[in-house]
């Protein structure tokens, strides 16, 4: 672990049990993404169901991921995390028994899903926010990077091998069982804690709720690297994230002759080429020039989505996808680092809410233009047209002026930092 910079954050105790908890609840959820692609296809096998399925998802998310922010800053992280945990255990549960009994209709996940996208937005400002609160300052960017190689080592890699393989042996209900009870032993990290965090405060009812939102929007508005990178990510998203989700599966199965299995293994191509970028940046550290180093790795990684329309097996499709997450994970483990050392500890739970609300603001409209669009020009235009336009709109926002300036502006001090330098008490010597 002294030799492997990537390692060193698990030497703290707190984040080594937040970062396990992570690791099998992931792992779960990857048995889940095929498990529910699969059931819903098999319920209605037509891109509409699941995109439909995907809005469901993410509307709750954009609706409540700001409401999330401001929990984040009132109230301890960890306890939240809990909360998040409870609420997509639940759902998962009822899903499971659902399938099990084979009473599971297309309504009856939908509105599971969308119980399950609440818990996300809870989840997501909680954790990115409780990071600086565990780790030391030096730490943070081997931190992220280990939240990325566990992302797509369980979700991408292990998750949908192993899910694809339930699946196809079993049905999706023992898949959505198994995914509830990793919820269950992320819970049992969290409590076995020691950081306990604290509640900051805030005033009851809708007013203070609106200005502290406004506190964090205001802070947002003032950092031009901070509103144009959101705005960039939000339009990539849009050509995006619906294509991969509901396009992917639908070629492998229609067109390329797949099963589960190999849309697995797909996936599990991705995963690959996640953790190895992350890998890389935690062990090399932050580049000189961050934001330039986003936007190219955001910009070639979504754009590479153009070349999967065109794949003849499934094995060209694992290879693009392999570059493809590679790119997206480092850029994504820079951001955050970016947003962890740059905004106040007091404001972090509002601007990351803020950041994935604006990120993705658009995905549930991706979701419901796929299936049209790609009724209209077909799958494969769809996916290369949303790869060149994706790769486009990124690429423009780095010519927003100032946009780059944060490359040049040093750090304000972190939580853990200021915890560190506490005044002690003096040593009696009577």
């Amino acid at each position: 672990m002294r030799r492997a910079a990537l390692l060193r954050p698990l030497r703290e105790r707190d984040f080594a049990l937040l970062w396990t908890g992570l690791s099998v609840s992931l792992l779960g959820d990857g048995i889940y993404f095929v498990a529910i692609a699969w059931q819903v296809y098999e319920l209605d096998n037509s891109p509409e169901a699941l995109s439909i399925v995907g809005f469901a998802w993410m509307a709750p998310q954009v609706a409540l991921l700001l409401l999330g922010g401001v929990l984040a800053d009132r109230y301890p992280r960890r306890r939240l995390l809990l909360v998040a945990d409870g609420v997509r255990f639940a759902a998962l549960a009822v899903l499971a028994v659902l399938a099990l009994s084979d009473t599971l209709v297309l309504w009856h996940v939908i509105v599971l899903v969308a119980v399950y996208g609440c818990g996300e937005a809870l989840f997501g400002p909680a954790f990115n926010s409780i990071v600086p609160e565990l780790v030391p300052d030096e730490q943070l960017v081997q931190a992220n990077a280990l939240d990325q190689v566990v992302r797509p080592l369980a979700f991408r890699l292990l998750g949908p091998a192993v899910g694809g393989a339930i699946v196809g042996v079993a049905g999706a209900g023992p898949a959505f069982a198994i995914d509830a009870v990793t919820f269950l032993v992320s819970a049992a990290a969290l409590l076995a804690m020691h950081h306990r965090g604290e509640s900051r405060g805030g005033g009851h009812g809708l007013r203070h709720v609106v200005g502290e939102l406004r506190e964090g929007l205001a802070f947002a508005r003032s950092q031009r690297w901070l509103w144009a990178t959101l705005l960039a990510a939000a339009l990539s998203l849009l050509c995006f994230w619906g294509p991969m989700e509901v396009l992917l599966p639908y070629l492998i199965k229609n067109e390329l002759g797949g099963g589960a299995s190999a849309y697995g293994l797909v996936v599990a191509g991705g995963g690959l080429g996640a953790i190895a970028g992350s890998v890389l940046v935690g062990q090399r550290g932050l580049p000189g020039r961050q934001v330039l180093a986003i936007y190219l790795l955001w910009a070639f990684g979504s754009g590479l989505m153009a070349l999967i329309g065109p794949a003849t097996a499934s094995w060209q499709a694992a290879l693009v996808y392999f570059v493809m997450a590679g790119c997206l994970a480092s850029g994504l483990i820079i951001w955050v680092t970016l947003l962890q050392t740059h905004v106040p500890p007091g404001l972090l739970g509002r601007v990351t809410s803020l950041d994935w609300f604006v990120s993705v603001s658009l995905v549930p409209l991706s979701f419901l233009l796929v299936a049209p669009v790609a009724n209209a020009i077909g799958a494969e235009a769809t996916l290369i047209a949303g790869g060149l336009i994706a790769f486009a709109s990124t690429l423009a926002f780095l010519a927003v002026p100032g946009v780059r300036e944060i490359e040049r502006r040093p750090p304000p001090v972190s939580p853990r930092a200021r915890l560190d330098a506490r005044p002690r008490p003096p040593v009696s010597l009577s």
